[in-house]
């Protein structure tokens, strides 16, 4: 899909919208940060559907939506003889993988609910042959993906940023008494802030594109045990940790709450479990071990965090973060890196968090998300944070998230939790007849 970037300025956006653009437009000039959002999905394909859904589901709200349904072929499309939902070796049809009639064109989004996920399944009464078909004619552009800056590495980035702040005297430091007052609820905006992460609005091949090869296998993977197998294996169902990237997924971390002070900040959200990212200000990373890092050279779980001010905007830098998987967003490696830009917008009651993320063994190039989050409070007002913690009900048990009570004995193999237990689980239980790829062999001399 060729989409035009005059299309943002065209009057075409709502006002609240077109604000934002123009704000962002009017930011300081760098080559690090400030370049125009990514376009919204309104602007691709309107809201008479109420859809900027491309695969079947239900949004929000609404009642489900989807092309066609019950088997039923979408007009002017020429179906695939085998797909994702009735194949026997998802691995064999790798030079399918980019056509989205694959998926019956839906979005990972519409492939992880396809089973009733959100209580209303969309696989007909003869799945998987009845399948609800998502909007071939719809996506979203890779270009309004990929990081806009040119950098490679977070490393690169930051320190280009901080650069700029040296050259006008920077970075900035403040005392309590001049910190900007960011201290506050938010609540992360969904109806117009929508972003590509979420699964729902683009195609199963163009997320694919934007990883390497091998972790376009695990992303197939994943995508099969939603649709085909019918055995997603999501980390909340059991109490795993959630990951890093769970604080920027749909349905976690829109529940957010910031704490300044001129040397720590706090930046923490809810989902399954509360995500805490600290943020250091004015520290520098240890560069000794695998990858940059401020204490033990062990990978953690929302990783660690540095900063500093640019006049009014936090610039932090996140490495050490433990690789892991969100829902239907994709795998990351230990070598996932962040760079964060929070700003103010709307007379300084909301924020703007702009994250590029680094990975260099599983991203095909740097990519970018934009949020808005809206003040609805101050800290000490209405009520408090709810600190969550997960309490374990259900149970892998033959590759199934098995509900169980209390009393109950049962047996199941455990998993290895800083590996990749999703994967253990399909393989063991969900994957008979299907043939693992042969891995490289990086001392063969053939």
């Amino acid at each position: 899909m060729k989409v035009s970037r005059t299309r943002i300025s065209s009057g075409l956006i709502s006002t609240g919208l077109l604000l934002i653009t123009v704000a962002a437009a009017n930011a300081q000039q760098s080559t690090g940060r400030g370049a125009p959002d990514p376009l919204v999905p309104e602007d691709l394909v309107g809201t008479e559907t109420k859809g900027w859904w491309a695969g079947a589901g239900i949004p929000e709200e609404y009642p489900p939506i989807y092309a066609t349904k019950d088997g039923e072929i979408q007009a002017g499309v020429e179906p695939l003889p085998v797909d994702i939902f009735g194949t026997s070796d998802y691995y064999k049809d790798e030079a399918l993988w980019f056509d989205p009639r694959y998926y019956k064109c839906n979005s990972p989004s519409g492939l992880e609910q396809i089973w009733g996920a959100y209580e209303v399944a969309m696989v007909g009464d003869n799945p998987p042959v009845t399948a609800a078909w998502g909007y071939c004619d719809r996506d979203y552009p890779r270009e309004e993906i990929i990081s806009p800056y040119p950098f490679r590495t977070a490393a690169a980035h930051f320190q280009a940023l901080k650069a700029e702040a040296e050259a006008k005297g920077g970075p900035t430091q403040y005392t309590q008494a001049t910190l900007p007052d960011w201290n506050g609820h938010y609540i992360r905006r969904k109806d117009k802030n929508a972003t590509w992460y979420y699964g729902a609005i683009l195609q199963v091949p163009t997320y694919l594109s934007l990883l390497t090869p091998e972790y376009q296998r695990r992303f197939m993977q994943q995508m099969y045990h939603y649709s085909g197998s019918s055995a997603p294996q999501w980390p909340g169902s059991y109490c795993w940790p959630e990951g890093f990237m769970r604080r920027l997924a749909q349905y976690g971390g829109s529940s957010v709450q910031m704490v300044m002070t001129p040397d720590y900040i706090l930046d923490m959200r809810n989902a399954a479990k509360t995500l805490i990212t600290q943020i250091h200000m004015d520290r520098e990373f240890d560069m000794s071990g695998v990858v940059p890092r401020l204490g033990p050279d062990v990978p953690q779980w929302f990783g660690e965090t540095v900063g500093f001010w640019d006049g009014d905007a936090l610039i932090t830098w996140t490495s050490n973060v433990q690789g892991w998987i969100s829902h239907g967003g994709f795998e990351f490696s230990n070598k996932f890196q962040t760079i964060e830009i929070y700003t103010t917008f709307s007379d300084d009651r909301g924020l703007r968090h702009e994250i590029i993320m680094y990975d260099e063994e599983a991203f095909a190039d740097p990519l970018r998300i934009v949020q808005y989050m809206d003040k609805t409070r101050d800290l000490n007002e209405g009520d408090p944070m709810v600190y969550m913690e997960c309490v374990a009900t259900n149970y892998p048990i033959e590759g199934l998230a098995t509900p169980t009570t209390p009393g109950s004995r049962l047996e199941y193999i455990m998993p290895n939790i800083p590996g990749r237990p999703w994967a253990d689980i399909w393989e063991r239980y969900h994957e008979e007849g299907i043939e693992q790829p042969e891995e490289e062999d990086f001392f063969s001399f053939e």
